[in-house]
């Protein structure tokens, strides 16, 4: 049984080091082999070009296909599992052309594991470990009306004046800042077309209380039933999405207004412009540490009162064992693959687990990577 990991980028490292460690059997697949030496080259030599047919030549049935590359080799190296009965993992969101292979998957009796990284994924399993609680309380009750928060951002640990640092291109910012987002506001869908404008205030329950700059991002709605809300359950607010240091918004306020003018092929010149420009003054230097922020809310309230309020929240550095994004990403996978060989994941598609046993277990070696790691009750 052996894992193939495909892709050693900054956010691959921890997790696929963590596997090395362990003894497990994994091959290495990079798109070029010096990359991936550099990176793990003192705990293996089993370190391959990735090429997608070679990678189907070796592969056996029950091994794990973990694609840590960009998002469009997601759906070919599942289907390559697939047809190998291998198994499948990656950090990203499902796609529909993932999730249309369920029943190619069960058929073949392999588990296509996704959105276990740091958000998606770590988030999902605080979701999971509110909503258990709340349904197994004595305030909860389907007529109650429920509101749930769940902001995540990758923030600099030492404020710079533009609020924000970049790991890697910027450019996948800016583009999501044109992008629409879908959730639930007093009862009612929210479309909004920019970030800029829906961007509220979150206060967070840290050991130091402190308030964040935050907004929804893509669509949320689809997570209502993953987060297995009743169908019966009065949705007040359900927003996942982005938190910002205080003051992002006014130190991005000139972006904001220059990205919602640009257009076709010059619009995306200058977008990379643009990137190059704030790589250039606003990247995390050699070292320096960076943070992450991920508070999950959940709250019922009956005839204007509150009757059950938990925030699960994490905050988490980068240290000696290398950046915070790094390690919350890619030690998720790492457990997921463990799951996926140990058997404790069944055949087809799936997001994080909701498992109580599973999500436990993870949470609790998630809490040796972070500074911090708490459920908060807010009634408390």
């Amino acid at each position: 049984m052996t894992i193939h990991w495909c892709g050693t980028g900054l956010s691959a490292i921890p997790g696929l080091r963590r596997l090395l460690e362990a003894g497990h059997d994994v091959a290495v697949w990079n798109r070029t082999t010096d990359k991936a030496r550099e990176a793990v080259g003192d705990l293996t030599s089993n370190i391959h070009v990735f090429d997608i047919n070679n990678l189907g030549e070796m592969l056996s049935p029950a091994d794990v296909v973990v694609s840590m590359l960009p998002g469009d080799w997601h759906v070919p190296l599942a289907e390559l599992a697939i047809s190998k009965g291998a198994h499948f993992v990656s950090s990203s969101y499902i796609a529909p052309e993932m999730r249309a292979l369920d029943g190619k998957a069960k058929d073949a009796g392999v588990a296509l594991v996704n959105e276990v990284g740091l958000d998606p994924g770590i988030d999902h399993l605080m979701a999971h470990a509110l909503v258990d609680d709340y349904k197994a309380s004595d305030a909860f009750d389907p007529a109650n009306e429920v509101s749930f928060l769940s902001y995540c951002g990758g923030i600099p640990k030492t404020p710079n004046p533009f609020r924000y640092k970049f790991s890697w291109s910027p450019l996948g910012v800016l583009k999501a800042l044109r992008s629409p987002s879908k959730s639930i506001r007093d009862f009612k869908e929210l479309d909004v077309a920019r970030p800029w404008d829906a961007i509220s205030t979150f206060d967070a329950p840290l050991p130091a209380p402190e308030s964040f700059e935050v907004y929804p991002n893509r669509d949320s709605l689809p997570f209502i039933g993953q987060y297995e809300f009743g169908a019966d359950w009065k949705v007040k607010e359900f927003v996942r999405g982005t938190l910002r240091l205080n003051g992002w918004t006014e130190a991005w306020g000139p972006v904001f207004k220059e990205v919602e003018t640009l257009e076709g092929a010059a619009g995306d010149a200058r977008l990379k412009e643009m990137s190059d420009q704030f790589w250039e003054e606003n990247s995390y230097d050699e070292g320096e540490p960076d943070r992450v922020v991920l508070c999950v809310d959940l709250k019922a309230e009956k005839a204007g009162e509150t009757v059950w309020h938990k925030t699960y929240v994490m905050d988490a550095c980068g240290d000696e064992r290398g950046t915070a994004m790094a390690r919350l990403v890619s030690y998720p996978v790492s457990f997921a693959i463990e799951a996926v060989m140990n058997g404790k994941i069944a055949p087809g598609v799936h997001a994080a687990p909701s498992d109580a046993e599973l999500v436990a277990d993870w949470m609790g070696k998630i809490g040796a990577l972070a500074q911090h790691l708490d459920v908060t009750d807010r009634l408390a």
